[in-house]
């Protein structure tokens, strides 16, 4: 009887062990957003995790108060952050906050702040942007936008697309993830790279950042 008892005992013991280990397993990623303007690629994101059963964006980050991925956010029901350059530059106590809600990926999504090294240490490899080019080439401080459309027209390249990377202390260096191409027509205009920039964005980044999560 009493071994019957302790192998009843076991058995509950193992199935709740494995219980656990099914739900550590599947807890659902937390992305934290960063971004500055519309928000495009952030509502985009959002959209595609809530989809996904894997992952959920639980936070978005901006440093421009009137910024109208903010609007955007709110009606996807994701929580908002608005941060001053004193409070992101020097305050440590935000990458601590991120790291208590236990925040797995920090994505870029049209965010213009330098990433400080505070936060690249707190989130080693966890921190991932998206460039509207091929870097290394078009990059940098102050290449963003339609600054990149026409510097890349300007220069008379035949080709233009997107550049995932990691994060690290200066502007669009880190260690490259993934690249997508499109072509440059002799009549391009910054405005119709723009579209086809956004085509290979939209279609790109969550699955990029779907398989850094796995």
């Amino acid at each position: 009887m009493y071994s019957q008892r302790v192998q009843r005992g076991r058995h509950k013991a193992e199935n709740n062990y494995f219980r656990r280990q099914i739900i550590k397993e599947t807890r659902l990623k937390n992305i934290a957003i960063f971004a500055s303007g519309e928000g495009s690629n952030a509502l985009n994101i959002v959209r595609h995790f809530k989809e996904s059963g894997t992952a959920r964006v639980v936070l978005l980050v901006s440093n421009k108060v009137n910024a109208p991925v903010l609007a955007k956010a709110v009606m996807e029901d994701v929580s908002l952050m608005i941060l001053g350059k004193k409070e992101y530059f020097e305050d440590p106590a935000f990458a601590n906050f991120l790291q208590k809600q236990n925040i797995d990926l920090i994505v870029l999504a049209g965010f213009l702040w330098l990433v400080p090294p505070a936060l690249i240490n707190a989130f080693p490899n966890k921190i991932v942007n998206i460039h509207p080019a091929l870097l290394p080439a078009h990059g940098g401080k102050g290449m963003y936008g339609s600054k990149v459309h026409q510097a890349i027209i300007a220069s008379g390249a035949k080709e233009s697309g997107i550049t995932i990377h990691y994060v690290n202390e200066h502007f669009d260096e880190g260690k490259i993830i993934f690249q997508a191409k499109c072509s440059v027509s002799e009549d391009e205009t910054p405005g119709s790279l723009a579209l086809k920039i956004h085509g290979l964005e939209h279609e790109n980044y969550p699955n990029v950042i779907g398989s850094l999560l796995v």
